[in-house]
């Protein structure tokens, strides 16, 4: 099964980000808050870098560009 990244973004705090593998069917259904807190997670865009290095219809880097740190923070938000 697929693992779906959720984040719950409340003004004035960090986005939280959790990981849950859900068949494809459950991936838009609501999240529980897995603290109890009541917040509310919805699903994101998650990407993923391949290994492929080029190919036809690719840049050649085998990489995403997302503007987000590999922690999942906005760039530069985290030291990184």
């Amino acid at each position: 099964m697929p693992i779906y990244e959720y984040v719950c973004e409340e003004p004035g705090k960090e986005p939280v980000v959790i990981e849950l593998i859900r068949s494809a069917a459950d991936a838009d259904k609501p999240v529980p808050d897995p603290e109890g807190k009541g917040r509310v997670f919805k699903r994101r865009l998650s990407l993923i870098a391949s290994g492929v290095q080029g190919g036809p219809g690719t840049s050649g880097g085998g990489h995403v560009h997302s503007g987000m740190c590999g922690c999942g923070k906005r760039r530069g938000s985290c030291g990184g």
